[in-house]
């Protein structure tokens, strides 16, 4: 099985750096989360990652996500695992749902993945297992749930 990871960026990567000019009241879009959750997880699954963008889901534009597509479409592998914030990820979603012959799932976290208590490592962990068993398509998984991108319900 392979896999690639996608970073757009969203809440799952933030991280605040202290300075002393902000005192890390500031966010910054770190490094993707998503290696340092591999790095412990030691999975028997080859995976590559890429960084597409680095934004907040709020700040993602349509052009944004024509370029997402973009670089998801041409892409090699079929297995798709997309971090990205959970305010705007069904429009993504929705976006990237006429891409055939890929199983893609969009997944993000409530908190940084860096924070003690965030739902990342369980949100990528479902991703993960969502990309191995389900047919080509698009799907989120967020909150426990992993659904097909137009039945997703953001409560």
């Amino acid at each position: 099985m392979h896999i690639m990871f996608i970073q757009t960026g969203g809440t799952i990567d933030k991280d605040y750096p202290a300075t002393d000019t902000n005192h890390g009241y500031y966010f910054e879009i770190a490094e993707p989360s998503f290696l340092r959750i591999l790095e412990r997880a030691e999975p028997d699954f080859s995976y590559k990652a890429m960084t597409v963008l680095k934004k907040d889901s709020l700040d993602i534009t349509d052009k944004d996500r024509t370029n997402m597509y973009k670089a998801i479409n041409t892409l090699d592998e079929d297995r798709i695992v997309i971090t990205h914030g959970t305010d705007t990820i069904f429009q993504t979603a929705k976006k990237l749902s006429t891409i055939k012959d890929k199983t893609i799932v969009v997944t993000g976290a409530r908190l940084p993945e860096k924070f003690y208590d965030s739902d990342a490592e369980f949100n990528i962990g479902m991703a993960v297992a969502a990309a191995q068993v389900l047919p080509h398509g698009v799907y989120i998984a967020l909150y426990g749930l992993i659904t097909p991108w137009d039945k997703f319900n953001n409560k």
